[in-house]
């Protein structure tokens, strides 16, 4: 549909932006109330047609993109430090050249998750936005966050990690189920068809990111339908940080299963690092295939060492540019905004790192 202003003169015309401004809501919200879609209340509904009446209809064509309106949109990630998160933020720094030149303004926010009611408190009170490229975990709180923003007309996708049954707009990332069965193939295939090993499944504590569940139920799948000889071993949650991983997995080693059994393990999370020492010290580092996700500079010392079999990973920049771009798209109501090519899961070896 296109809305053309009723009076004669047509370089008068306003943009949404004027409209957005004149009734004290987002771009988003604007294009939400004209094309007619719902999650918008009300009475901000009321404000914008108020608006429209005061200043006349937008001059737009949706679908062709607005090369000079600047949008602004935030990427919402944890606060807590780890690698992959740091990767994160950093190739979303590296593109902000890309996302000036596509007319973007990034805002990146670091929200603390260990209190799921807060962080969706924190989620709510990030404003000033078209739209948001949320990292989070899964849970009530933070969905109910999003079907509130959302509703206040900001488009929302996720990334890297999904937050499913909520409103957001589309997941940008690789299939984490696919991930965990990828790796279960692996590590099955290196333990061979000796009978009596088993293959341990780690994760850190308190994650509720559903990328890291799906990796673990894809993992026991393969594990139960291609190698029912090996015996799946879930542990206790390691901490996050390097040193308490390595304890904690030197614990297991020692009062919760026998070594000799171990043919392989498989870290969904975070603690690659301590994992690999507690290995060495438990003198398993030859003996034991160790899968992990995501290429940081860590897991790359790792496998050039011989101390991580395979790393699990998937394009970053790819996500960060795909991410912006469909907001982008999303605010301006191109057609097909939603068609995400998702990106495909990358093994690395110590062979084909460079």
């Amino acid at each position: 549909m296109t809305y053309i202003k009723s009076t004669s003169d047509m370089s008068t015309a306003p943009t949404i932006a004027d409209i957005a401004r004149t009734a004290g809501v987002g771009t988003a919200t604007v294009d939400r109330v004209l094309n007619r879609r719902p999650g918008v209340n009300a009475e901000t509904v009321q404000r914008v047609l108020q608006a429209v009446e005061e200043l006349g209809a937008p001059q737009q064509q949706p679908g062709r993109p607005r090369k000079s309106a600047n949008a602004r949109f935030a990427f919402v990630l944890p606060a807590e430090e780890a690698p992959f998160f740091e990767l994160v933020e950093r190739q979303i720094a590296q593109s902000a050249s890309d996302f000036r030149h596509s007319h973007i303004t990034e805002v990146t926010h670091r929200l603390d998750t260990s209190d799921p009611a807060r962080f969706a408190e924190q989620l709510a009170e990030v404003g000033d936005c078209e739209g948001m490229a949320l990292l989070a975990p899964d849970l009530p709180p933070i969905k109910r966050a999003v079907n509130e923003l959302v509703r206040a007309g900001v488009h929302v996708v996720t990334l890297f990690s999904d937050v499913a049954g909520s409103m957001r707009e589309t997941y940008i990332g690789a299939d984490n189920r696919a991930a965990g069965r990828t790796a279960g193939l692996l590590l099955g295939r290196m333990a061979g068809q000796e009978k009596h090993r088993d293959v341990l499944l780690l994760s850190s504590q308190a994650t509720r990111l559903s990328s890291e569940i799906e990796r673990r139920i894809g993992f026991a799948q393969v594990l139960e339908e291609r190698f029912p000889e090996l015996t799946l071993l879930r542990t206790s949650d390691l901490p996050a940080d390097e040193d308490g991983a390595c304890e904690a997995l030197l614990q297991v080693l020692r009062d919760e299963v026998d070594p000799a059994r171990v043919a392989g393990i498989y870290n969904v999370g975070a603690g690659s690092a301590g994992v690999a020492r507690a290995l060495a010290q438990a003198g398993l580092a030859a003996k034991a295939g160790v899968v992990a996700h995501d290429f940081t500079d860590a897991h790359a010392w790792l496998l050039e060492n011989n101390s991580l079999s395979y790393v699990l990973h998937q394009d970053i920049h790819y996500c960060v540019s795909t991410a912006a771009r469909v907001l982008r798209a999303l605010c301006e109501n191109v057609r097909g905004a939603l068609n995400v090519v998702q990106p495909r899961i990358e093994i690395l070896t110590a062979e084909n790192l460079h």
